[in-house]
């Protein structure tokens, strides 16, 4: 009973959250409470639930000052000069151009934020693929790859869901994803230079200035570029002449995640402060830069404090065992030390269809407890989960992948055709990469 009473709150869950009918919010907070009470827990809720948010705190003070830091990177002009400085090294040439993209998405995508990198970006090149002809599907598919890469850094939303629902640190899946990550960024590279080698020989064809692409194209346009990020607004908090400063800093904080020098969560908290310290001393431009992000940083956090809600009554209580139990009963034996490879290659259209709300909140804590029961650890569950995140960034259920759509002036059903192999191949590396690794294991 309590197996079906689990299936039933899932696919509540997942009806509710595919249908708009409720925010995951809600979902995550409400429907545990309600099957809770159900099963007979309701005296036990109020103490589960609190320790399913103490679990995940550490998670949400990370994403909550690791968005603040980053969107005060942004707001410092940090990342300007490098996007000037590609799109003048390009000088007409598309195959310069498509790698150009490559390149800048793949740095400016690790500050977590997928729409952030796609309006800098997009920004920044369309007005020049316009001006050589070179369709913008090609703009659209090379930065979502990206950012489906980028966003897996520990302050990113996928990872941020996985470690909550998981009860693991952001880090501990970051680490495990980095070397996957850095093949598949340089994938993405060598994709473009495949791409930009095409449309430099059609662009040679179909030319009718005869201007040797050996000397370069003047174009005005990159000339007289402009960068325009959506935040901020105002340009008066810009802080060029603090660039080194805040590059240093960046540095810092890259390398003390990595090397775990402080917890992450630690570490955003004090360079958000140093951030606001060097680059707004005034309180009053303090103020301004905290209340400009933090919508986003709010909205987050809810979401996985929620998660900690629900995750706290799933494992709670009785109910998620019973699940794992049922499943465990029903996959012959010989399959069971497969479900880490299982759940990556699952992870892609899981994604892509419900979207990572329904999968991460919805599907992996079945997964992962069905794999306990295998002697394959939470970590390798949580980690392969992830491997599906470049495809499934493209799905109907993000929000952002409208936003890239809307100022590329593409459709989705293109970006599908055109991206979609291409993601397929990343979580092909990924696999390859986690056999090696250990995480997945296929003997």
């Amino acid at each position: 009973m309590l197996s079906i009473l689990g299936f039933l709150m899932i696919f509540t869950f997942l009806f509710l959250i595919l249908t708009k009918r409720v925010s995951p919010f809600l979902g995550l907070t409400v429907i545990p409470i309600i099957y809770g009470v159900i099963g007979g827990f309701g005296p036990e809720l109020g103490v589960l639930m609190m320790e399913g948010i103490q679990k995940v705190a550490p998670t949400a003070i990370l994403l909550l000052f690791a968005i603040l830091y980053f969107g005060i990177m942004l707001d410092t002009g940090l990342f300007d000069p490098l996007t000037s400085k590609i799109i003048q090294l390009a000088k007409g040439d598309p195959l310069k151009i498509i790698v150009g993209t490559a390149v800048l998405a793949g740095i400016i995508g690790f500050d977590g934020d997928g729409s952030t990198t796609m309006m800098i970006v997009v920004t920044a090149f369309l007005p020049l693929y316009k001006k050589l002809g070179i369709s913008p599907i090609i703009l659209a598919s090379i930065t979502i790859m990206q950012i489906g890469i980028t966003t897996l850094v520990p302050w990113g939303g996928p990872a941020g869901r996985v470690a909550s629902v998981l009860n693991l640190e952001p880090n501990q899946l970051y680490l495990e994803m980095l070397p996957g990550m850095i093949v598949s960024l340089l994938f993405v590279i060598a994709v473009a230079y495949f791409i930009g080698l095409k449309e430099r020989a059609r662009y040679r064809k179909t030319s009718s200035e005869a201007i040797s692409m050996s000397e370069g194209i003047v174009d005005a346009a990159i000339e007289s570029a402009v960068i325009e990020n959506i935040s901020p607004e105002n340009q008066n908090v810009k802080r060029p002449k603090l660039i080194w400063f805040n590059l240093f800093l960046s540095s810092i904080i890259m390398v003390a995640i990595v090397l775990e020098w402080l917890p992450s969560a630690i570490v955003f908290i004090v360079g958000t402060a140093l951030a606001l310290l060097i680059n707004y001393p005034a309180l009053q431009n303090q103020r301004e830069r905290m209340a400009a992000h933090a919508p986003n940083a709010l909205a987050v956090v809810a979401v996985v404090l929620a998660a900690g809600i629900f995750s706290g009554i799933f494992k709670g209580t009785p109910i998620s065992e019973s699940m794992a139990q049922s499943l465990v009963s029903i996959i012959p034996d010989g399959l069971g030390a497969y479900m880490a490879l299982f759940t990556a290659i699952v992870s892609g259209p899981a994604l892509f269809l419900i979207g990572a709300d329904g999968f991460y909140f919805g599907i992996l804590p079945i997964l992962a407890e069905t794999a306990s029961n295998y002697g394959i650890g939470s970590l390798k569950i949580g980690t392969a989960s992830l491997y599906g995140t470049p495809f499934g960034i493209m799905g109907p259920l993000v929000a952002s992948v409208y936003l890239l759509i809307n100022i590329t002036g593409i459709n989705l059903g293109d970006l599908h055709k055109h991206a979609a192999k291409w993601s397929l191949g990343i979580m092909l590396i990924y696999i390859i990469v986690g056999v090696f690794t250990g995480i997945i294991a296929l003997w």
